[in-house]
């Protein structure tokens, strides 16, 4: 049975029992505290504790899921994946364990001709927590198990949460017995190999607190509502069902094996590391091709990070396997075509998809072509000593400057006799992920733990659906009461001036910080005369907007009544620039095509910054060409209106959505030109196109691999940008005696004039230092058998350095070792090149060795070949004593 029908099934299954099937989530996880979607449920997790209203009391999916904590277990194992699929049966205080049970062994068992899938109910293993006798006593009268197949299991085993915060539960985990050929008998307390968990049904009924562990944590109470999660590994039932032996030997994977095989002529089978290197590689390219659908692109930060250690992972697979051509053109469209059938938008999509692929591999290639160079210099520089050991911070600099992969490092010092400090390495890395994460939650969180906010929700969400009412699209002011105080990141009664506040209002005409736009600032007043001067509002739950301020005077409690006001002029600038943003979007789908997907944006006071998708830089003339086409659409004064509406008729309409972003049933369009551009979006704007006034595009350039940004200033700040230029113009063709059409030219000219004096200056100074050549190697001293020439040149280019050190090694001639070192100045900093003659190496002297011990009194590094070499340093000041050690260094 194919896994796209074994997912088919599953959802025609529960929507045939009243189950709403619910699409896939994207995989981005809108959890700022993680990555990516880890479990089916984490989209439901605001139902279960009741902090929103399900639309429906009962759900079914197949979640799209990333997990890469055991990354270095892929293709070992049989069932390790970064990327797999989770079927989930959901119900929010509707049926419980009879109704899951019911449901999970009638699907499980029941013949595949009538729609289940058919495994042998004599086959059929289950755990439950340890004492949950009601679980037990259901699997014996639904089921009719005996009691030795029904298993007792402790939190470890039989106790879900996320691991965080939230909804938990004891759990009953359903087994398939694969047979004695795959293990002890026993059940799966014995052996999990041979008894291969598929699916667990959790019976969430309680929340639980922070704490470490699967057992380390308290239970605060008891849900609002008893409900049920379930998660059955569509992998794991794919390869039961398939008889393959492994995950990776699946339908949606094995056609990357195939292809790896086919472009490293190895077999499959024949070699165990060859086979890991082979699952891998169908792993990787899969999860990434899953990451990219989603919107994700290469980057060395978070998301973006995962999805370049993904495919760089791949890419050194298949050079491990002996493949050095561009691998993901073939493999990429092997998994395309392997997942199109449970997803084809990723068919749909796959230009944009592969464009980004094949930029970051041919950009890897490019590092690892740089980087090898970079990492043997690194290891030369430690070989010699001791322990030979590459530092951690050698280590992490290769990896966060040069993008050189860490396993690579290893692998490479290894082959040399080095080994690396990878301790120190893996510190400084979480080092640098914990700042990244911690940035990201302050921005959204303020100083307050997520877990205030969290129950401030809920209380608001008690007393109203809807916790914080926004009425800024009509309205610049309200009156407003205070229904949540934070002092310090804690909840407070109240608060007197001077101090820093956070404050929830139960309306507000403040937008927070979302979708790029930055949120309003301006004043909240209260009755009571306390004053609070709002900088900036964030939504750190979703629903519930937090004014971060000073109270600059009075004071101010919870419950207290006044006015909160934003800054009108601020908001306008702010408005101009976000519609600004949705004509330049339009306008690139116009100029360089559909494919030019949004990946970021900022709207800020008279500027825009945009992000979108592109594998190649946009033409200047293409730029301008989008920059005269937003302009005109200006001039047109356009009418921009918004509506909500369902998704699909949005989408049926052709609004433009944001990759990975995650939206409701209901949908916001905001329309420019009666659908000339459409986009789903939150913001504020204009009433007209014509209040925008100018846009002026700055520049385009790329801000990561396959994504361009261009930068741009609206209104005001375009007109004060073409005021400055003007006066610039006007000064330079003073300067220059021309008028403003002539500068181009006349520049032009005495660049070229420029470049002419600085050659010939170059030249007469090349000639004055080789004219000492003569004298220079006169002065030979001789030290044991060699001849050593050294000579400090003054200020002088690497260049003319080293033409004057061939040149006087060729005068010292062969006939006895010679070594020639020449230091100089070059642009304030000191360098020194080393030559040798033949017969010098013959006598074991190497220049670079010479080279390296001169950098090093200079304090700096250098290397080069036997015959030359050239290094520098920081202090000019010992040039003197880097030479002489160079003399040194030949009488050793």
């Amino acid at each position: 049975m194919r896994t796209a029908e074994i997912r088919q099934r599953w959802l025609d299954y529960f929507e045939g029992r009243g189950h709403a099937v619910v699409p896939s989530a994207p995989l981005i996880s809108p959890d700022p505290s993680t990555l990516f979607v880890i479990a089916g449920m984490v989209p439901f997790i605001p139902y279960m504790l009741g902090e929103q209203t399900p639309p429906w009391p009962r759900a079914t999916s197949v979640q799209k899921c990333v997990r890469t904590l055991d990354i270095e277990e892929v293709g070992k194992t049989t069932r390790h994946g970064t990327f797999f699929q989770m079927n989930g049966n959901f119900s929010f205080g509707d049926y419980f364990k009879e109704g899951a049970i019911t449901y999970a062994w009638e699907l499980v068992t029941g013949s595949q001709a009538d729609g289940g899938y058919g495994f042998d109910p004599e086959k059929i293993w289950v755990t439950v927590f340890h004492d949950d006798d009601e679980a037990a006593a259901l699997w014996k009268k639904i089921a009719g198990l005996p009691d030795e197949r029904i298993q007792r299991r402790g939190m470890k085993d039989n106790f879900w949460s996320t691991g965080a915060r939230g909804p938990a539960g004891p759990c009953s985990e359903i087994y398939v017995d694969r047979g004695p050929e795959f293990g002890a008998e026993g059940g799966p307390v014995v052996d999990e190999d041979r008894y291969l968990e598929i699916w667990n049904l959790v019976f969430m009924q309680y929340e639980r607190g922070d704490g470490g562990g699967k057992e380390d944590f308290p239970i605060l109470g008891d849900l609002k509502q008893k409900n049920i999660d379930t998660g059955m590994g569509l992998e794991r039932v794919a390869y039961l069902l398939q008889g393959v032996d492994n995950m990776y030997e699946i339908d949606e994977v094995r056609p990357v094996i195939d292809g790896a095989v086919q472009m490293s002529g190895r077999r499959y089978g024949a070699n165990h590391d060859d086979d890991v290197r082979m699952r891998v590689v169908a792993d990787h390219v899969r999860s990434g091709l899953m990451l990219m659908g989603d919107g994700v692109t290469p980057s060395n930060e978070g998301r973006g990070y995962v999805l370049r250690r993904l495919l760089r992972r791949s890419i050194r697979a298949m050079r491990l396997l002996g493949v050095d051509d561009p691998a993901l053109p073939v493999l990429l469209p092997m998994s395309r075509d392997a997942m199109s059938a449970s997803y084809p938008e990723l068919a749909r999509d796959f230009d944009r998809i592969s464009q980004v692929a094949y930029a970051e591999e041919e950009t890897f290639r490019r590092t690892l072509a740089a980087g090898t160079t970079i990492l043997d210099t690194a290891v030369q520089a430690v070989r010699t000593s001791p322990t030979p050991v590459l530092s951690g911070d050698k280590a992490f600099q290769l990896h966060d400057t040069y993008g050189f992969p860490i396993d690579l490092t290893l692998e490479m010092a290894a082959e040399q006799g080095v080994s690396v400090d990878e301790q120190a390495f893996r510190t400084l890395m979480q080092a640098q992920r914990e700042r990244a994460r911690a940035d990201a939650l302050a921005k959204r969180a303020g100083r307050a733990d997520t877990a205030a906010y969290q129950e401030l929700h809920s209380t608001l969400s008690e007393q109203t659906a809807k916790p914080v009412q926004f009425v800024g699209y009509t309205d610049a002011e309200a009156r407003a009461k205070v229904v949540g105080l934070l002092v310090d990141g804690v909840p407070a009664p109240a608060a007197t001036a001077p101090a820093d506040v956070e404050v929830v209002l139960d309306v507000t005409p403040f937008y927070a910080e979302s979708g790029g736009q930055q949120a309003d600032t301006g004043v909240i007043v209260l009755d009571g005369g306390a004053r609070i001067e709002v900088d900036d509002v964030q939504a750190p739950v979703k629903g519930l907007s937090v004014h971060h301020g000073r109270l600059v005077d009075g004071t101010v409690g919870f419950g207290e009544s006044g006015v909160a006001r934003i800054d009108v002029a601020r908001r306008r600038a702010i408005a101009r620039a976000h519609t600004a943003t949705h004509l330049v979007h339009k306008a690139l789908h116009e100029s360089i095509g559909e494919n030019a997907t949004q990946a970021g944006s900022l709207n800020a006071p008279s500027r825009l910054r945009f992000d979108f998708r592109s594998p190649s830089a946009t033409p200047s003339q293409v730029v301008a060409e989008i920059e005269a086409r937003v302009n005109d659409r200006l001039q047109d004064d356009l009418e921009v209106t918004d509506a909500v509406m369902p998704i699909d008729e949005a989408r049926g309409r052709g609004a433009m959505a944001l990759f990975g972003e995650k939206y409701g049933n209901e949908v916001r369009v905001v329309d420019i030109g009666e659908g000339w551009s459409l986009e789903l979006c939150g913001g504020t704007h204009v009433k007209r196109s014509g209040e925008l006034g100018l846009v002026t595009l700055l520049s385009e350039s790329a801000i990561g691999s396959g994504v361009r940004r261009v930068d741009a200033l609206v209104g005001a700040g375009a007109y004060g940008y073409q005021a400055k230029e003007r006066a610039l113009v006007s000064q330079l063709s003073g300067l220059l005696g021309a008028r403003p059409e002539e500068l181009s030219d006349r520049v032009s000219s005495l660049l070229t004039k420029l470049k002419d004096s600085e050659k010939e200056l170059a030249g007469l100074r090349q000639a004055q230092v080789l004219a000492q050549a003569g004298s220079i190697a006169d002065g030979a001293q001789t030290v044991g058998a060699t001849r050593v020439v050294t000579y400090d040149a003054g200020e002088a280019s690497a260049d003319d350095v080293r033409t004057l050190v061939l040149d006087v090694r060729s005068r010292l001639g062969e006939s006895a070792p010679a070594v020639v070192a020449v230091g100089a100045v070059t642009k304030g900093r000191p360098v020194v090149v080393v030559a040798t003659n033949a017969a010098a190496r013959g006598a074991g002297i190497r220049a670079g060795a010479l080279v390296r011990t001169a950098s090093g009194v200079l304090g700096g590094g250098g290397g080069g070949k036997d015959d030359l070499a050239q290094g520098g340093g920081t202090d000019a000041a010992r040039l003197g004593d880097a030479l002489a050690s160079v003399v040194d260094g030949v009488r050793v």
